[in-house]
């Protein structure tokens, strides 16, 4: 298969040997939504930078619409639009002259790009405010000019780093809806980057889980999902314990993968309505005290606990400490 995107073994060391990419591998079929979920500093916007020939990786290959990202990065920024974490709207220039500006440095002129300039503007509703300056426009709308401006070329593979950060939830699900469009109506070949897991299970045809610099899992959400057999059990414990809580259910049979984290305990049992009495009951008798127990069937955060070892919340936790130590 001639696949849209490919990476092979990328690497890249920033200095202070910061390693932010070891050894990544993924490939993305035409006109998929392709999803690249992981915490903050998993190496996701490295590989973003790599791909759009932002920046060059140490080790490792790459092509995007069958052209090799250093060979021949000209052909290869004509063929992608990219939206960036950080909105790249010129917040005094209206609208309409942010896209007509975009169009030109892509060579296009005169009538054919005005009337492409319309046709976004009507697609992402945005032709009331195509005359107002962006620093006027709202999160939402400066986010669907952003999409628009990277559209106007007519790329074949779009890529999303962290499109929805900051938006509100109303606002968020309106871009899920038009990103399903892009790939579904128009045939465009969609790379997103997020840290949300509910993003990526509901855009992802596949996904691809980072941790670290590295793919450890890759699939549809609804087969990493399914590899996980059984019931999701977390229990909320009053503090948090030491030793007890795995010596205590010991005596449970059937539960398995059994993690605790600060006052959080995640386990796994094949019919989990019917051992939460039984759990409930082990850490009673060890001494532990609970404040709340929920069963749920797998989630994507499961599946990130099973392949890097820690839940997606401490991951994103672990990179946070690092940041704040780098800046003292």
């Amino acid at each position: 298969m001639d696949y849209a995107i490919e990476a092979r073994d990328l690497r890249k060391t920033y200095p202070g040997d910061v390693r932010a990419l070891d050894g990544l591998d993924f490939a993305v079929e035409p006109g998929t939504v392709f999803g690249l979920l992981g915490p903050n500093g998993a190496g996701k916007s490295t590989t973003v930078k790599i791909l759009t020939t932002l920046t060059l990786a140490d080790a490792g290959t790459a092509t995007v619409a069958g052209h090799d990202v250093v060979r021949d990065p000209d052909a290869v920024r004509r063929a992608i639009g990219v939206v960036a974490q950080k909105a790249g709207v010129d917040r005094e220039a209206t609208g309409r002259e942010n896209l007509r500006l975009q169009g030109q440095v892509y060579g296009m002129r005169g009538r054919a790009l005005e009337q492409r300039i319309d046709e976004l503007l009507e697609r992402f509703g945005l032709t009331e405010a195509a005359d107002l300056i962006g620093r006027t426009y709202s999160g939402g709308m400066q986010r669907r000019l952003d999409i628009a401006m990277a559209l106007v070329h007519r790329p074949s593979v779009l890529f999303l780093d962290e499109p929805t950060t900051g938006l509100d939830p109303e606002v968020r699900a309106d871009m899920w809806r038009e990103i399903e469009r892009l790939s579904s109506d128009h045939g465009i070949t969609v790379l997103l980057t997020t840290h949300y897991l509910e993003e990526a299970d509901r855009l992802a045809k596949q996904l691809a889980i980072v941790d670290r610099g590295t793919v450890v899992a890759r699939g549809t959400p609804e087969e990493l999902k399914g590899d996980l057999h059984g019931d999701a059990v977390v229990v909320e414990l009053e503090r948090a314990y030491n030793g007890e809580v795995t010596r205590a259910l010991d005596r449970v049979d059937g539960l398995r993968e059994i993690s605790v984290e600060g006052t959080a305990l995640r386990a796994r049992s094949d019919d989990g309505a019917r051992a939460v009495p039984h759990v409930l009951q082990a850490l009673e008798a060890g001494g532990v005290q609970v404040t709340s127990v929920t069963v749920a069937r797998p989630s994507l955060d499961d599946v990130y606990l099973r392949h890097a070892g820690r839940t997606f919340d401490a991951a994103e936790h672990e990179t946070e400490t690092k940041q704040m130590e780098e800046n003292r």
